[in-house]
């Protein structure tokens, strides 16, 4: 591939001529040389001048970064003596919590790879990806653990649970883990940062749910991202985060990559909007990530939370998930005028790069997902006739840069259809990049809907619905809606004779997937 200064790139788009490419105007991110270092290492080893890294909101308990890097070290002796081996895969089924980071890292430095699944999700769809997975073992909590009776893998218990006995399925507790003297006597394997370090599950590009393989080296590179990220404020900055650390966004940005930025994050077990509210207040929180409903909520009852919460503490809103409008961003500015929003677009398959806004002036352009994320590469491709598009010319986008997955797991075929020979990620998403740089996001050209920043599969739907007996044939579209962006609406046609009800469809569904409130 040439060198950039070898090539004639328009400065003001980033768009060159000679090889249709787009690219990044940010500058690029440096990644480190050694081929051998896991992202736990990279993360501990970045200098900063934080104290405190994660702060439970509900009980006021702090982690200094010195007790999450002592944790570290105990929880992955533990791991070792257990067995835990590089490449081994290891599942999370767990609320957001302070711990949430230092299992995923512990696990990491020992070059073994983290699954994880939605602690909403049913017994079935968690069952699904145990078998997909092969996880050789399951850090949960006590209330979450039935839901993987009949999986026979051995638990270790995160956060409040009773006396249990150390059994067949229960071997050890993570407060005792992380009480533990790092033994030393680890049995570490050489990481290299091309191995696998997350499995995260998605829609992908076609509908049917996928485990996303990134590798160190994409982690390394979405925490570099991160921290590269210019800080709107000079005092400390401190995030709430009440978005799942089982989704790529959490995971990246508030497990990783604000351990390296030296930020506090305050952690929020789910999404309720008072707790929220209150968090932001009683913490003096800084910055705040959400999905676009929320926002949409903050504005509509912006007058009765100014009365009751003291958000003025509040710098900046970064929303990610799908785009803002320009309606929702004015209203927004007026209600909220000292809080400047950023916009992010992004793939799991990407682990978490794309593109983003960074200052109050890139925000302005409204609609823009933002530049391109530093060291990113972009194609407009016409679907058509596959051939590179210029500037201002709407086709399906397609990524290329350091964060970029492995591929599938297990999956030749869908990565073979994601991934081409040129290490380009087609996204499935209709965009255009402007004259300066700036990436929009038109529609979709892959089937899955968008609901309150969840990926719904129409296809496993449409799957499910088939199973029921009077069900000849169904089809799910999404439903545009301004509070949550879509909602998956199906078209039903009954066996003949059959008196099956709206309601009694919507039952039939419920009790197999999960319901985002």
């Amino acid at each position: 591939m040439a060198h950039n200064s070898e090539l004639m790139i328009d400065p003001r788009s980033g768009f060159c001529k000679s090889n249709s490419i787009f690219y990044s105007k940010r500058r690029s991110l440096s990644l480190p040389q050694n081929e051998f270092i896991d992202v736990a290492t990279f993360i501990s080893s970045r200098p900063h001048q934080g104290k405190t890294a994660f702060i439970d909101a509900a009980t006021g308990r702090r982690l200094t970064f010195t007790d999450v890097w002592r944790a570290v070290d105990s929880v992955s002796s533990c791991l070792s003596e257990l067995g835990i081996r590089k490449g081994d895969v290891i599942l999370l089924l767990t609320p957001n919590s302070i711990f949430f980071p230092i299992v995923c890292l512990s696990v990491l430095s020992l070059g073994a790879v983290v699954t994880m699944t939605n602690p909403l999700n049913t017994p079935r769809e968690i069952g699904k990806q145990i078998v997909d997975s092969k996880p050789v073992l399951v850090f949960t909590t006590q209330s979450l653990a039935p839901k993987l009776t009949g999986s026979n893998l051995p638990i270790v218990l995160m956060g409040e649970h009773g006396d249990y006995h150390a059994g067949a399925e229960v071997v050890g507790s993570l407060d005792e883990m992380i009480r533990k003297e790092p033994s030393g006597k680890r049995v570490g394997e050489r990481v290299n940062q091309e191995d696998a370090a997350t499995l995260l599950y998605s829609s992908g590009t076609t509908g049917e749910s996928k485990g996303v393989v990134s590798s160190h080296r994409n982690l390394i590179a979405m925490v570099q991202n991160i921290v590269s990220m210019n800080s709107l404020e000079d005092e400390e900055e401190s995030f709430v985060c009440f978005l799942p650390m089982f989704h790529i966004y959490g995971l990246g940005a508030f497990a990783l990559g604000m351990l390296a930025r030296g930020s506090t994050v305050i952690v929020l077990p789910r999404f309720e909007m008072n707790e929220m509210l209150t968090t932001i207040s009683k913490y003096r929180a800084t910055c705040l990530p959400l999905v676009p409903p929320i926002l949409v909520a903050l504005v509509n009852s912006a007058d009765q939370i100014k009365a009751k919460y003291d958000l003025s503490s509040l710098r900046s809103i970064i929303s990610g998930g799908a785009p803002l409008s320009k309606e929702v961003i004015e209203e927004f500015l007026e209600k909220y005028p000292k809080v400047n929003i950023r916009q992010g677009y992004a793939l799991t398959e990407s682990t978490g790069g794309g593109a983003s806004t960074h200052t109050l002036e890139e925000s302005g352009r409204y609609g823009t997902a933002g530049l391109l994320s530093p060291s990113m590469e972009a194609k407009i491709v016409d679907p058509e006739s596959g051939k590179a598009l210029s500037v201002n010319r709407t086709g399906e986008l397609w990524l290329r840069g350091p964060t970029i997955m492995k591929g599938y797991f297990r999956n030749p075929e869908a990565t073979a259809s994601a991934l081409d020979s040129n290490a380009w990620l087609r996204t499935g998403d209709l965009c255009y990049i402007d004259d300066d740089g700036f990436v929009f996001v038109v529609d979709r050209l892959k089937e899955v809907i968008k609901y309150k920043g969840y990926q719904v599969p129409p296809s496993e739907l449409e799957a499910l619905l088939f199973t029921h007996p009077e069900i000849v044939d169904a089809a799910v579209v999404p439903f545009p809606d301004k509070e949550v962006g879509q909602y998956p609406m199906a078209y039903i046609h009954r066996k003949a004779g059959s008196c099956l009800s709206e309601d009694a469809v919507m039952d039939f569904i419920s009790k197999q997937v999960t319901l985002v409130n």
